[in-house]
């Protein structure tokens, strides 16, 4: 079977990746590739999540930034964060709104488990988007990025809205399934089966941590 390339080239015609039921092998080219990490931070994985535990999400996404780190792809480490009297939050009317007030000092903080290093890009949002009001864009495209690996929590928050960000800036993605959860198996299923396979590839950590190695 042929290995489809991702990048440009294979992103141009859309999601081609899938051909009679079967999935194509990907091929990941280091230096124009980024591994994003969608908040995983103490007040996030903390709470329930499903279909998979924050903590299987977290060991998972920690073992590809250690692949990706030692293969030269470029690193972004992204947490959501708010002033401490709540004024940079988004506000508006909604049927479910967040709590007011500010999380607790150390809720924004990167789990350890991350192991973040001084090559990582660090992010810090004040939306579930990672592109809108930051300059992710500005440094994936001045190392020459042309494709991204999401993974984090949520699926159909953190990680669909900046998926469906990084779709309109025309990057190839990634997602790696079981190094995303969400607060219900049902909100998951929904991104990894209707949302994301529409903007890039939907793969395993093996599948994504065999790329990285090859």
């Amino acid at each position: 079977m042929r290995i489809r390339a991702i990048g440009p080239t294979a992103a141009a015609s859309g999601c081609a990746g899938r051909k009679g039921g079967i999935v194509e092998p990907i091929k990941i080219h280091h230096r124009r590739t980024a591994l994003v990490a969608i908040d995983l931070q103490k007040g996030i994985v903390a709470r329930q999540t499903a279909p998979y535990p924050a903590a299987q999400v977290v060991a998972n996404t920690a073992r590809l930034l250690g692949i990706a780190r030692s293969r030269g792809a470029f690193v972004v480490l992204v947490n959501v964060d708010y002033a401490a009297d709540g004024s940079d939050r988004v506000s508006r009317p909604c049927d479910m709104p967040m709590p007011p007030g500010a999380p607790s000092r150390d809720w924004g903080m990167l789990v350890p488990e991350l192991n973040a290093q001084p090559t990582d890009y660090r992010i810090t949002k004040h939306q579930w988007g990672a592109f809108y009001g930051t300059d992710l864009d500005l440094q994936l495209r001045r190392r020459g990025i042309d494709t991204l690996i999401l993974t984090g929590i949520s699926t159909n928050i953190g990680v669909e809205t900046t998926a469906r960000n990084a779709s309109e800036r025309n990057y190839a993605q990634i997602f790696v399934e079981d190094a995303m959860t969400a607060l219900s198996a049902a909100e998951h299923h929904m991104s990894v089966t209707a949302i994301l396979p529409r903007l890039g590839h939907v793969r395993s950590t093996q599948e994504v941590a065999a790329a990285l190695e090859a």
